[in-house]
């Protein structure tokens, strides 16, 4: 049985040898929550000790937080963008907030920027707001190819955030 990790490291692999230039028209994308309370998201912070721990963390609820996405391609980064309502209150991203921020954030500073969206190798992962029928339409309209769950190249389920904006979101 291959694992997730190998899955991912062939999928990766066989793009390259593909197309080597790919790197240049790839744009990894990822969001990250910010809690202001000094919670640590485990989300994106993981390890691997040699035995379970069997520890207890104990966190609010509905801590206060930011969530901030970025994407980041052989340009650099470029741009970050807040999900918030109209109060400047961070809200929940669902599909209909991904659309607008696709829509209405990231193709108009691509195109200011003279890129092509449709020519562009979009990464996302697999959470739900990202792999609806009505995100998938948009995302695949707007872009080339579209690796992710149910993209034209599969992100195999379950697999880490090994994308820079996992490192970078919240870089200035």
């Amino acid at each position: 049985m291959v694992s997730h990790n190998e899955a991912l490291e062939r999928a990766m692999s066989g793009l390259l040898r593909e197309n080597p230039d790919i790197l240049n028209n790839l744009l990894m994308t990822d969001e990250a929550h910010f809690h202001l309370s000094g919670f640590v998201n485990k989300q994106n912070t993981r390890y691997w000790p040699p035995v379970n721990p069997k520890e207890l963390h104990e966190m609010l609820l509905h801590s206060p937080k930011v969530t901030v996405w970025c994407r980041v391609g052989a340009f650099g980064i470029v741009g970050q963008y807040f999900f918030e309502n109209d109060n400047e209150e961070t809200v929940t991203v669902n599909s209909e907030c991904y659309v607008t921020m696709l829509e209405g954030f990231v193709e108009p500073q691509l195109r200011q920027l003279g890129i092509d969206p449709t020519v562009l190798h979009f990464q996302q992962d697999g959470a739900t707001a990202h792999t609806t029928r009505n995100s998938m339409a948009v995302v695949r309209e707007m872009f080339g190819t579209v690796i992710s769950r149910s993209g034209d190249i599969a992100w195999p389920a379950r697999s880490p955030d090994l994308t820079v904006p996992v490192f970078s979101c919240g870089v200035s």
